[in-house]
């Protein structure tokens, strides 16, 4: 991803087993934060 660029299609999981995807949040801000697996040196 670059900056600037629209946000692929993605689908993920909430913790209570809620589905959500890039759609959901058309015309509204969204911020993705990624992290390394836990334990892990990241």
């Amino acid at each position: 991803m670059k900056e600037g660029n629209g946000l692929p299609p993605f689908r993920l999981s909430d913790g209570d087993g809620k589905e959500w995807t890039a759609a959901d949040f058309e015309g509204r801000w969204l911020v993705l934060f990624f992290y390394s697996k836990d334990n892990t040196s990241g």
